[in-house]
């Protein structure tokens, strides 16, 4: 059979190379004659490559007129180049290096960056970047980034949210690999269930974005990029412990053979032990149990000829217990003994991204994934079951032309199943919302986007649009726009505009409506909610022997043209939900400053500035939770040896906008603003040759905003609200955790 493939594939390169005499075709071995898989074949000074297979065949396509220059290169062989002079069956054998002389590289390189290649301003947060804290989690993994802000939205069970701009994470597209694995029923816990080991970078992109991905991404795009298969290290061990007796481990597992190559990751979290620091008889850190199992296999390169493919599977079950300190789960779970939240969580799911790469200009790749999410909780006597399924899908043609310019065009499904149901056990508040919450949504979309290149890319232009179509709201239009012009070698101005549209998943993705004491009341039918963003950016970088780094400052409005409004002021026992069609804005200022000093010191300095508000009845209305000004400092050390490293990182919160609790009684009212505070956290790393031990602190100072929680005192009450929480509630956080590696 190995025999007549062989024969099989040499006859079919004699009939290419004598119908069209565009494509050299061989083989590669070892002075043994066996063959060698993934040596690199490309024509020199030329982008043109391609890869052997297990056999050691391979098909390149020529680079212009014959003769030619083929470079063939494998790690642990002399690479070799041979002068090609017509077309025919090459043969050709590497030699094994004897022997390799150690080369070591020194210095150390930015562990975030803004990327030169893309239309948009992008950063990158890379695993050097990763190791400056001990990112437990994906939400923390941005205590160095002044873009993303991680912000709590229920202080019994920890749940958080990233933004960006300034407004609600529902209105950024959090992608994992480039799929839409966070969305629906996964989005209040989603983020905090991805740990922070798997992450290998992090591309963070404000304002419109491509529209290749989808329609939602109205403030922004954060897509994580799990840890590839044929580049992770072989075994990686992570043990992580902190003062609450909160526990961490992390196993990954990467091998590879041929063009074969997997990654398998196991990560739990045990709970914490039962603390309340300030008397309030709740919780300080929630109690969480979690297990996840992700296995990521890869075949083949995108940038090769032929066949690729990724696909991921994966497993998380969760449990979060929080409430009164007396609380015990199987004791008053859903009862009035004690109050108690606890949400049980269990979501398979399956991803691929596969493609066919017919020569370096054009390509099909297929994208899918689904995931199935079913959560049990109680939140006091408030009983919520819900579950989900959803699956996306995205086919799409790549062209590259003349060289430079790009389009891509294809169509996208997406089909969304969420079941709610609503109860009470026992609720002395009769509220009204009860009932099942049912929602089907099927969303077909075309798309096409192009991107030109000008100047070897000194001016880059990406347009794009989307034609979609909502089973229940219909047809949506969304066009995009992105300019790059670099007005010299280092300065680079961008521009953007765009739409972006969401429907609305009302309490998986606002579960603190469920999480207090108020009664829900729907003032009419929700729509659809939709705004369009501009943007404008400016990024100076500069290098010199002993000095690199980078200058940027933006500035972005976002505008809704329809959004969900949910009114906390008007009765204070009551949230009363509408469609707001007036004035709803943000408007975003960054500024950094980013300097590397003799490639062992770093300083980042960024400010922000938020102004965030709703215009009703003629008021300027400031929407809450949000520190108008806030400032980012950041110091690391690493020496040229690079056996330890220090990081430092320290927060300025300005006042926020609280909501409005002056109709409450005296005892459940807050003050209209929160007051400005700062956080300071550091870390010491060790480093041997497979041993990491790192220990840090987080809150150095221990700020915490007190009882956070409105109504503690009798939480089966009308205005118990858990939803208010401006500032850290955990207190100063000491940690220590070890590494081991295998490369």
């Amino acid at each position: 059979m190995k025999m007549n493939r062989i024969l099989l594939f040499i006859a079919a390169c004699l009939f290419t190379c004598i119908a069209k005499g565009q494509v050299i075709s061989g083989k590669v071995t070892n002075i043994k004659k066996q063959p060698l898989a993934g040596v690199s074949v490309y024509w020199l000074d030329t982008a043109i490559r391609t890869a052997t297979d297990t056999t050691g065949l391979f098909q390149i396509a020529l680079s212009g007129k014959l003769p030619g220059k083929l470079v063939f290169s494998l790690d642990n062989y002399e690479p070799d180049t041979l002068q090609v002079t017509g077309n025919f069956l090459l043969e050709i054998r590497l030699k094994k290096v004897k022997g390799l002389n150690e080369v070591r590289v020194t210095g150390q390189r930015p562990g975030t960056f803004i990327s030169s290649l893309f239309a948009q301003k992008m950063e990158i947060i890379t695993p050097l970047e990763l190791k400056k804290a001990a990112c437990c989690d994906l939400a923390g993994c941005f205590e160095t980034q002044a873009s993303v802000d991680p912000q709590t939205t229920n202080a019994v069970t920890n749940s958080k949210e990233l933004r960006l701009l300034g407004i609600s994470g529902i209105y950024n597209q959090v992608l994992i690999d480039g799929m839409p694995l966070i969305q629906g029923l996964s989005y209040t816990y989603g983020i905090s269930s991805i740990p922070g080991t798997l992450v290998d970078n992090i591309f963070v992109s404000k304002g419109a974005n491509s529209v290749i991905q989808g329609f939602e991404s109205i403030s922004g795009q954060i897509n994580v990029e799990t840890k590839e298969p044929d580049k992770a290290d072989k075994l990686n061990l992570n043990l992580y412990v902190n003062n609450f007796a909160e526990k961490q481990f992390n196993a990954d597992y990467a091998y590879k053979k041929y063009r074969w190559s997997n990654v398998l990751a196991f990560h739990t979290t045990q709970p914490a032990n039962k603390i309340d620091q300030d008397k309030d008889t709740f919780l300080d850190v929630p109690l969480l149990t979690r297990y996840m199992l992700f296995d990521k296999l890869k075949y083949g390169n995108e940038t090769d000829w032929g066949w690729s493919s990724m696909v991921g599977v994966g497993y998380l079950h969760e449990q979060r217990i929080g409430g009164q300190i007396n609380f015990n789960a199987a004791r008053d779970e859903g009862t009035m003994n004690a109050y108690g939240q606890v949400v049980n969580i269990s979501q398979p799911e399956v991803w691929t991204k596969t493609g066919y790469r017919f020569n370096d200009n054009e390509k099909l790749t297929f994208i899918g994934s689904s995931f199935y999410q079913d959560q049990n909780s109680y939140f006091g006597t408030t009983k919520y079951l819900a579950n989900q399924t959803s699956a996306y899908a995205n086919f799409q043609y790549e062209l590259l032309y003349n060289g430079k310019h790009s389009l891509i065009t294809g169509i996208s499904y997406r089909d969304l199943m969420l079941n709610e149901n609503i109860a009470f056990n026992t609720n002395p508040l009769n509220p009204t919302f009860a009932g099942e919450y049912r929602k089907n949504e099927q969303i077909p979309g075309f798309f096409a986007e192009n991107t030109l290149n000008w100047g070897n890319g000194k001016i880059g232009w990406l347009t794009g649009v989307r034609l979609d179509h909502d089973n229940q709201f219909g047809f949506y239009f969304t066009p995009r726009t992105l300019l790059k012009y670099e007005l010299s070698k280092n300065a680079t101005l961008r521009a953007s505009v765009g739409t972006g549209w969401r429907t609305v998943n009302l309490f998986s993705e606002n579960v603190n409506l469920l999480a207090s004491s108020r009664n829900i009341v729907f003032a009419e039918p929700l729509k659809s909610e939709k705004a369009v963003n501009y943007g404008l950016n400016f990024t100076q970088k500069f290098e010199t022997q002993n000095l690199e780094g980078y200058l940027s400052a933006d500035f972005y409005r976002t505008s809704f043209q329809s959004q969900v409004f949910m009114d906390y002021d008007t009765d204070p026992t009551k949230v009363i939900i509408s469609n707001f069609i007036g004035t709803s804005a943000s408007n975003s200022f960054q500024a950094e400053a980013y300097a590397m000093f003799f490639k062992v010191f770093e300083l980042k300095v960024a400010y922000n500035y938020l102004d965030v508000y709703h215009i009703v009845n003629g008021n300027h209305v400031e929407l809450p939770f949000n520190s108008t000004n806030k400032v980012l400092t950041t110091v690391s050390y690493k020496p040229v040896s690079g056996s330890w490293h220090i990081d430092f990182n320290a927060h300025w919160y300005g006042k926020q906008q609280l909501p409005d609790t002056h109709l409450n009684p005296v005892e459940y009212q807050r003050p209209d603003q929160s007051i400005p505070y700062y956080i300071f956290n550091g870390q010491f790393t060790k480093t041997w040759k497979q041993f990491e031990v790192y220990t840090g602190c987080e809150n150095i100072f221990g700020f915490r905003q007190n009882q956070p929680i409105i109504g503690w005192q009798y939480p089966f009450g009308k205005y118990f609200d858990t939803s208010s929480v401006w500032g850290p509630t955990r207190g100063r956080e000491i940690y220590i955790g070890v590494r081991f590696k295998i490369i």
